[in-house]
């Protein structure tokens, strides 16, 4: 037998047990927006602290010498 027939084989074969299997869990596209939301909130959270921050450094008083 030579090998192509039996590469054929074999992928054949792994191909029908992925047919009967019917249950292969979520596909990756649900998943991948997922994240993409908790990135994108993520960023929003950050960029809110980061405004607040600076908002907040900004309000110091300077040092000013006594005279």
């Amino acid at each position: 037998m030579s090998v192509i027939t039996r590469l054929h084989v074999a992928l054949s074969i792994r191909l029908a047990e992925l047919r009967e299997d019917g249950e292969r869990g979520d596909s990756p596209v649900p998943t991948a927006v997922i994240i993409f939301g908790l990135v994108a909130v993520a960023m929003a959270v950050t960029a809110a602290a980061l405004a607040s921050a600076n908002d907040w450094m900004k309000n110091i008083p300077t040092h000013q010498d006594p005279k």
